[in-house]
């Protein structure tokens, strides 16, 4: 089979006019980057409740080179179109860091992917790029206030805004700044964390307009002054640079798949150590332009979907009809335990046993309200045995299920899935959201209900600076927010060797992070760390530019 980049190229694009043109938008509400890429006027969004549906795509712990949610949810795109059903996608941009280390790629793949896939996996519209500006600005201008202040009672406490680069960088985690004399800044501990785990990446996916933007941007606390009260972006006064700065990335890009469906795509937070979700407004401009808007959350369920519905969800007041739960038969196989070596091998037993991963995530998002479809992610090596078996747990659980072909066959290969979802989002669609703890419950509370619940630890561990954190945040009254859990991406517990659906493990909480202005805490877990590194193979090893040919990215 040919490769996704070769696939890419032999698909002949059609202008971006034409494919807005498709779901009604005029040329008039688009600023063109070439030929193909577009960002949409925010005046596009006209109704607190758009006419379509709300398909989520998520899935079960994933192996280290993921379970395919991207593949699945331009699929599931593909396959509604070609039954006769208008969907649009909307999904996160690619973040840089595992673009050149990890992944090489996060734009799909094989025929099922969001295209220009070069520009999109690089530096696309320079969303990140601003994201990345703003950030860094800002602790450019705290710099410089608190060594303007440094003799004065307004000098500040204590300072938590650290910067961010969108590279995999583990080197930067822990820095010293200021060093080489007075003239050079007041020497401080810091640190670098990815664009993708920056409050203000979340703060763009979870703005509403441009107005609100700018309040949340005022929330952003900073620092601590002499009397322990919060500094914020406010009181800097720096709100107005970096909304100037912003000005063009709130707007939600337009692209379009290998069968030419519109394609929103904008804001890239991780998942493991953020909320994982693209933008509100890129969601609604979807929904707001077809029958149906499917998007996807990053990793499992226990951190995409769960902070797309505790988080996103409660915040938007956007709700799922259903929720698609992505599988691969060699993930599940990793669950059963056995060597990761093995896991590409047939193995009916070792299949079985890793079901209880895939039960876990069911009950979990059921426990949501949640109508869910399986979806198999079908490759050339698996077998029909095993795919049966899959298919016959299901059906002994009355779980609806369908196998998705469309990484080599297109919207063609999607039809099943399509029928499956337009079925079931008809006759038996999600209830309302049953989310996993009330605002009103104490942070610890919280984080204790999805551990239980959810991850079902049989206790949270709270370090000495997580507890410390605790108190200073009752003491703020700022406790009302959902919580966002950092942890690994591999297992429902903080340790990422842990596979299958461990059971009354200890969860870890080793830092609290307040972020007012997006409006949720982060609760860190375990070994996660919100600056990743780069592998021993990092993937920008194997890619270059050939007579004007992009090679390597895939």
């Amino acid at each position: 089979m040919k490769t996704d980049i070769e696939i890419a190229r032999a698909v002949e694009l059609k202008p971006i006019q034409k494919i807005a043109e498709k779901i009604g938008i005029e040329e008039e509400h688009l600023h063109t980057y070439g030929k193909y890429i577009a960002k949409t006027d925010l005046s596009l969004l006209k109704s607190d409740k758009p006419k379509g549906k709300l398909l989520l795509v998520s899935a079960i712990s994933p192996t280290l080179a993921g379970n395919g949610k991207t593949v699945t949810t331009v699929s599931v795109a593909l396959g509604l179109n070609r039954i006769g059903k208008s969907c649009v996608v909307a999904l996160r941009e690619p973040s840089l860091g595992p673009v050149f280390g990890m992944k090489g790629g996060a734009a799909g793949g094989g025929y099922a992917q969001v295209l220009p896939m070069e520009d999109i996996n690089l530096h696309f519209t320079g969303d990140f790029h601003a994201i990345t500006s703003a950030h860094n600005t800002l602790a450019a201008l705290l710099d410089n206030y608190q060594f303007q202040n440094q003799h004065s009672e307004q000098a500040l406490k204590e300072i938590v805004w650290r910067r961010v680069l969108d590279v995999n960088d583990r080197s930067l985690r822990f820095v010293v700044t200021g060093l080489g004399g007075r003239t050079n800044g007041l020497p401080s501990e810091n640190g670098f964390d990815i664009t993708p785990a920056s409050e203000i990446m979340a703060i763009l996916c979870l703005a509403e307009s441009l107005e609100d933007l700018r309040t949340r941007l005022d929330n952003i606390i900073l620092g601590y002054k002499q009397n322990d009260d919060a500094f914020t972006v406010k009181d800097l006064g720096a709100g107005g640079a970096l909304t100037l700065l912003l000005k063009d990335a709130i707007r939600p890009n337009l692209v379009q798949t290998t069968e030419q469906t519109p394609a929103f795509i904008h804001g890239g937070p991780f998942a493991n150590i953020a909320h994982g979700c693209n933008s509100v407004l890129a969601s609604k401009m979807a929904l707001e332009h077809a029958e149906y808007a499917v998007t996807e959350a990053g990793f499992g369920a226990d951190l995409g979907a769960e902070k797309f519905l505790n988080i996103k969800c409660r915040q938007s007041g956007l709700a799922p009809v259903l929720t698609v739960l992505v599988v691969t038969l060699k993930a599940l196989r990793t669950h059963s335990g056995i060597p990761d070596s093995e896991a590409g091998t047939p193995n009916p037993q070792a299949l079985i046993a890793g079901m209880v991963n895939l039960e876990r995530h069911l009950n979990n998002l059921t426990s949501f309200g949640q109508s869910v479809v399986v979806s198999l992610n079908k490759f050339a090596s698996d077998t029909e045995a095993e795919i049966q078996l899959l298919s016959d747990w299901c059906k002994s659980r009355n779980q609806p299920f369908a196998i998705n072909e469309a990484f080599i066959k297109g919207g063609a290969g999607a039809e099943q899935l399509a029928r499956v979802i337009d079925q079931v989002a008809t006759e038996n669609p999600s209830g309302p959201i049953q989310f996993t703890y009330e605002l009103e419950a104490d942070p610890e509370q919280k984080v204790e209900a999805i551990a239980k619940k959810l991850y079902k630890a049989g206790a949270v561990e709270w370090s000495a600076k997580a507890q410390s954190a605790l108190r200073k945040l009752r003491k703020s009254g700022k406790t009302h927010y959902p919580v966002c859990i950092a942890k690994t991406q591999y297992s429902f517990s903080d340790n990422p060797k842990s596979y299958g659906a461990p059971e009354g493990h200890v969860l870890h909480v080793r830092d609290v992070i307040l972020n007012a202005g997006a409006g949720f805490i982060v609760c860190v877990a375990g070994d996660i760390m919100r600056m990743p590194g780069l592998p021993k193979q990092p993937a920008a090893l194997g890619m270059d530019l050939k007579d004007g040919v992009i090679t390597g990215l895939s």
